[in-house]
């Protein structure tokens, strides 16, 4: 991704609905409802790893936003127009 607002955006979407589905019940009852509750043990080796991989994600989408407004931002040289 060329923007580092759409990878911001993209990042913390991930990131919120990882969490929500690590840190709450709603996966294991989702899966509990369509049949499939045998992968519930399993859900711990997908969601922390892909957890970590996300808060990189952001952090590097933060930084890539940062270096981009401090690039194309004008500097103030001290002159008055």
């Amino acid at each position: 991704m060329k923007d580092p607002k759409t990878l911001l955006r993209v990042s913390i979407i991930g990131t919120t609905l990882v969490a929500l589905c690590c840190f709450t019940p709603v996966l294991v009852i989702l899966l509990g409802v369509v049949g499939l509750s045998a992968l519930t043990g399993y859900l711990d080796y997908v969601l922390l790893p892909a957890l970590a991989i996300f808060i990189g994600l952001t952090i590097y989408a933060i930084q890539r936003k940062r270096q981009a407004e401090a690039c194309c931002t004008p500097k103030f040289n001290g002159v008055k127009k």
